[in-house]
């Protein structure tokens, strides 16, 4: 058995709360805390030390970003704290602000509907708390459709390979969905830093992060 993994979950919505406490108790997560507001969210998390934390961007006590604002908040306390946060729509701006928190590195951002494939779900949080970034494909797909695509020069190849790289997939699993060698993908990864005028690495994580932020800064 992995080692068990503790979790602080903050949903307002109780019946969806209950059902995300269900689901991560099944699949051997310990939910240490389950709180509906924000404020309730930075208490538990601070208490009880989690290695994961799951919350909603929309939380009371105003109903905006106030959940999306505690877990920035508690990064800046705690940069190894593993973030996912939930969204019912495509948020970039929401995504920047995670990505710019803490190390930069584990964190998610998922749209509400992906928790309908709960193992995927599951390996997405597991994935985060080892230091992998995870970002809903939605968002990678708004941010490669800007207008002024600054990722012009990429080809549909290219793009297919930096979307999957952006949605937290090492080379290995991009090569076996797309079918063709880890060779291939590498060379496809090592020509979109090119491209973008990004350092070489060796760190899937942090060639995503890289990415990402090259998108935040240029595109329109």
């Amino acid at each position: 058995m992995p080692p068990v993994i503790r979790v602080v979950l903050a949903e307002d919505e109780v019946l969806l709360r209950e059902g995300l406490v269900g689901l991560l108790t099944r699949f051997h997560f310990e939910v240490v805390a389950a709180v509906g507001s924000a404020p309730a969210l930075l208490d538990a998390v601070r208490a009880d030390e989690p290695d994961l934390l799951v919350t909603d961007i929309r939380m009371p006590p105003d109903h905006r970003d106030d959940g999306l604002r505690a877990a920035v908040t508690l990064r800046a306390e705690r940069p190894r704290l593993a973030v996912v946060v939930l969204s019912q729509y495509v948020q970039t701006e929401y995504a920047s602000a995670l990505l710019d928190s803490g190390d930069g590195r584990r964190v998610g951002y998922l749209l509400k509907d992906r928790v309908a494939d709960v193992a995927e779900f599951a390996d997405t949080l597991r994935r985060v708390v080892g230091g992998g970034t995870a970002i809903d494909p939605d968002v990678v797909r708004h941010l490669l459709h800007r207008p002024r695509d600054p990722l012009a020069a990429l080809s549909a190849r290219e793009r297919e390979v930096l979307a999957l790289l952006a949605e937290g997939h090492s080379n290995a699993a991009i090569a076996a969905r797309l079918h063709v060698t880890e060779a291939a993908i590498g060379k496809h990864v090592g020509n979109i830093l090119t491209k973008l005028d990004l350092p070489p690495s060796d760190d899937t994580n942090r060639r995503v992060l890289a990415v990402l932020t090259y998108l935040r800064r240029h595109g329109s």
